[in-house]
C-alpha cells in the first residue's frame, strides 16, 4: 500500500466531531484556515457551480458573532422557555472556538436541483473536515435553528442560504476511538 493511500485512510479514520468545550486558546494561522477553505474549493461540483461559500469569523469577528447568535436565540425563544445557560452556550461556542466559518450554499436553479448544489457542500466541508484534522484542528459542522435569520447577518444574497457553522479549534484530546458497525451491514453485492 503505498504512503498516500496509508495518509488517506488515517485522516478520514481519525476524523472526529471535536465540539468547542474541547478547544485550547491557541490562534489558527491564517495560512491553515486558507489551506482548509482551498481544499474546500477541490470537492465535486455537478456543471462546475461550486456552490460553496464561506464567511470566516477569527478574533473580533466572533465576538459579532457570539452576540448576534446569542440574541437570535432570545428574539426566537418565548420567556417561558428562555434558557440563560442556553444563551451563553449559544455564545460560548463562537468564543471558544478560533475560527468559526459559516457556510453558504449558492443555488443555481436554473442548471441543477438543490440536493445536487447541498452534496457538494457537503463534499466541500468534508474536505475541510479531513484538512483540519490532519493539521490537529478539532472540528464540527452545526446548524443552528436560526439560520434564516442569518440572512441579512450574513449579507446573503437571495439565492444564498446558510446551512451551518464550521467550528474550529486546537485541543488535546488525542485519539478518540470510532463509533462504526461494520460496512458490510451496509452493502449489498450483485455478482
Amino acid at each position: 500500500m503505498s504512503s498516500t493511500i496509508k495518509s488517506i485512510n488515517e485522516v478520514i479514520k481519525t476524523r472526529r466531531s471535536i465540539f468547542p468545550p474541547s478547544y485550547i486558546e491557541k490562534e489558527i494561522p491564517r495560512d491553515v484556515i486558507n489551506s482548509i477553505l482551498e481544499n474546500a474549493n477541490f470537492a465535486p461540483t455537478h456543471k462546475l457551480t461550486e456552490p460553496w461559500r464561506f464567511t470566516v469569523f477569527t478574533g473580533d469577528g466572533r465576538v459579532k458573532l457570539a452576540d448576534y447568535m446569542a440574541e437570535a436565540y432570545r428574539a426566537n425563544t418565548t420567556a417561558e422557555t428562555f434558557s440563560p445557560a442556553k444563551y451563553e452556550g449559544t455564545r460560548s461556542k463562537a468564543l471558544k472556538s478560533a475560527a468559526v466559518i459559516a457556510i453558504i450554499l449558492e443555488l443555481h436553479p436554473e442548471k441543477i436541483p438543490e440536493w445536487e448544489e447541498v452534496a457538494s457542500v457537503a463534499c466541500a466541508v468534508q474536505n475541510m473536515w479531513l484538512t483540519a484534522t490532519a493539521n490537529n484542528i478539532g472540528a464540527y459542522w452545526s446548524s443552528p435553528s436560526v439560520t434564516e435569520s442569518l440572512r441579512q447577518f450574513l449579507d446573503l444574497k437571495e439565492n444564498q442560504n446558510c446551512i451551518g457553522f464550521f467550528y474550529m479549534g486546537y485541543h488535546n484530546l488525542g485519539d478518540i476511538p470510532a463509533r462504526r458497525t461494520p460496512i458490510e451491514e451496509k452493502v449489498t453485492w450483485i455478482d
